[in-house]
């Protein structure tokens, strides 16, 4: 539980220094292509959700996403969490999340710091902390999917009530 816990605050830590360099540098210059046509890193403040979605909703975002981390924090420490795939899901879940909600906290107006940008298909611009959430939540999907509930046996038998 340790490990994961480090894990997620190296992320957020890193989701900070990366969007503090975006605000200082990427800011004032607008944007700079990586590579040119398809990825760029091009500064954008968020004032919603994933795709912008709840614009100026910050109250409510930062209730539901605090509430939902807490849940997810309380599940680990106390082990309900089990298993280095679901913990590993949980833990970047978290990290964007809290990655997330410290900008919405603290920036005037709640805005998220964005700044990388997939211009083949006009993706709307995105950070490490959002990378962080995507990737636990298909992590835990593949969980869901695959995982839970294979290692507990063979189901029993309605009738027997042994093993089929």
């Amino acid at each position: 539980m340790i490990f994961f816990l480090l894990l997620a605050a190296l992320l957020v830590a890193a989701d900070q220094i990366i969007k503090g360099w975006a605000m200082g540098v990427l800011k004032p210059i607008g944007s700079i292509d990586l590579i040119p046509n398809v990825l760029s890193l091009y500064y954008h403040e968020n004032f919603g959700a994933a795709w912008g979605i709840l614009q100026g909703q910050r109250w409510l975002l930062l209730v539901v996403t605090g509430v939902i981390l807490l849940g997810l924090l309380f599940a680990l420490v106390t082990k309900r969490i089990r298993g280095p795939l679901l913990q590993t899901a949980v833990a970047l879940i978290l990290a964007g999340g809290v990655g997330n909600l410290i900008d919405r906290a603290f920036h005037p107006g709640g805005f998220v710091v964005d700044y990388i940008y997939f211009e083949p298909i006009n993706f709307p611009i995105f950070n490490l902390a959002d990378i962080c959430v995507c990737i636990g939540t298909g992590l835990l999907a593949l969980y869901i999917l695959f995982v839970e509930g294979k290692d507990q046996g063979a189901p029993e038998s309605p009738e027997t009530g042994e093993e089929a």
